[in-house]
């Protein structure tokens, strides 16, 4: 496992949200960070079909690009009663010519859901996949998820994407729901950070 050594990290992203919410997570460490955005770095073609496929894309993309460490992350919603969809096509299934629109997104899996018949519970789970890559080429993968299972109708308006219709296991409140800085100690992307920093950086 190699050791995070430098002090400036790369966020291969170009997600405002998501950059505030791996800020969070990073502020112990004193690293400072910068976005794709900052660097004026274009989003690269997620071609993947998996989680680790796509955020290694994005990780040695900026790293190449920048001469920096970078850190992606690829993450999604699997849905059993629709075989793991949408998975790596989340962001998808709500894009729009005009813009992403996640209610859409929300609608159509629950309606897909009615349509297949399962009975609920509607069980699911967040995944997250985290690469840290160098320059050289070099990276290290981090998994994550958050089990729990798809509510109707949506429920708060915290958050973003699927949230409003995803209540973790253990807790009665959907991500939608609760607060960031609840969300962000128990989520899927929370429990990647937490091998991330025990494998790189504690």
């Amino acid at each position: 496992m190699r050791r995070f050594a430098g002090d400036h990290l790369v966020i291969a992203t170009h997600n405002r949200g998501k950059l505030e919410e791996i800020s969070d997570l990073l502020s112990p460490y004193g690293i400072t960070l910068s976005s794709a955005a900052d660097h004026d770095l274009p989003e690269p073609v997620e071609s993947g079909t998996s989680f680790v496929e796509n955020a290694r894309i994005k990780a040695h993309s900026a790293a190449s690009a920048t001469r920096l460490p970078a850190l992606a992350d690829d993450s999604g919603l699997e849905i059993d009663a629709l075989g793991g969809a949408p998975g790596v096509y989340t962001a998808d299934w709500a894009e729009t010519s005009e813009g992403r629109d996640f209610g859409m997104a929300m609608r159509r899996a629950h309606n897909e859901i009615v349509a297949s018949g399962a009975e609920e519970p509607w069980t699911a789970r967040f995944c997250c996949t985290l690469v840290l890559a160098w320059p050289d080429g070099h990276d290290e993968v981090f998994p994550g998820i958050m089990a729990g299972r798809i509510v109707w109708p949506m429920r708060g308006e915290e958050g973003h994407g699927y949230d409003p219709v995803f209540q973790p296991d253990g807790h009665t409140k959907t991500f939608g729901e609760m607060d960031r800085w609840t969300k962000n100690r128990i989520s899927h992307r929370a429990d990647a950070f937490g091998k991330l920093v025990a494998g790189c950086f504690a």
